[in-house]
């Protein structure tokens, strides 16, 4: 969707991580921690190195997402809104039993808790009034609230499973096709086929790969799974082995890359034969 290719599914997320080295990177926040900038869940963002590596390999496909969403039926609609409605009262019930096990609170933590579900229901009444009738109908006043919200949803992690949504029509399973579609364009020029393939060289010899721009560079390279090595290198990706750098650039990277305990891996990519070289740059020798 918008030329960003999103992973919605739990089980393809460690799929792809734990049998195809990427990681990608999480982009989801809870309604209510909008700016939430640690824990972030899914959907998870790939880099287009990564989309590209995937259909390729046959690993993943590309889906128009917008144009899967079909127009749901009011029968279809009806359901949907049942099995939601079953869903909280299920969660409700267990919430309940939760409350039930848990150590009662005090008075004072009683009538401040009254207070702010007080406050909710005023908030909630309005805004029902200005959208209208909600699909949803809160539990009945006397149900004991057994947290500070009085109810909760379970939203889906992926819109799979809705009815109304139907891939048949829009899936891709080459770039190319993609591309004349006009539901991709990466890679559309020299430094991006670079890239590309430099990504699939440092995959093959079993790297990981992750954003590198915090340090300098294109990526950053793990010698295994993120979550159990620091990065050894950041890479910057050049068009060819023959590209040329300054004095100065030469010098930045290799202090930068001192700096964050990292050797700076120049990659020159071969457009004609396909081929990378590397060459390392790192500050020694002082002291």
């Amino acid at each position: 969707a918008n030329k960003k290719a999103f992973v919605w599914d739990v089980d393809d997320i460690a799929t792809l991580r734990s049998k195809h080295h990427v990681c990608g990177i999480f982009t989801g926040t809870l309604p209510h921690l909008s700016q939430q900038n640690l824990f972030l869940g899914v959907p998870m963002v790939l880099m287009p190195e990564e989309v590209v590596f995937l259909v390729e390999n046959e690993i993943a496909v590309l889906v128009d997402d917008p144009k899967a969403h079909l127009q749901p039926s009011i029968a279809e609609l009806q359901r949907w809104s049942a099995q939601e409605k079953e869903l909280t009262q299920l969660q409700l019930a267990q919430l309940a039993v939760a409350a039930k096990d848990s150590p009662e609170m005090s008075e004072e933590a009683v009538k401040k808790r009254k207070e702010r579900e007080a406050k909710r229901k005023a908030a909630a009444a309005q805004a029902a009034a200005a959208a209208g009738e909600s699909l949803f109908t809160p539990p009945a006043d006397g149900a004991p609230p057994p947290q500070d919200s009085q109810y909760s949803m379970i939203i889906p992690a992926s819109s799979t499973p809705f009815e109304w949504y139907n891939d048949s029509t829009c899936v891709y399973t080459t770039i190319s096709s993609a591309k004349q579609a006009g539901l991709w364009e990466y890679p559309s020029n020299l430094q991006e086929r670079a890239k590309c393939g430099v990504f699939r060289d440092l995959w093959e010899q079993g790297m990981f790969m992750g954003g590198g721009i915090r340090f300098g560079g294109d990526y950053l390279v793990y010698p295994g799974d993120p979550l159990r090595y620091h990065a050894h290198f950041s890479a910057s990706i050049l068009e060819s082995p023959a590209f040329s750098l300054t004095p100065m650039e030469i010098v930045a990277h290799g202090r930068l890359g001192t700096v964050t305990k990292k050797s700076h891996l120049l990659c020159g990519w071969d457009d004609e034969t396909k081929a990378v070289t590397y060459l390392s740059i790192e500050w020694a020798g002082f002291g």
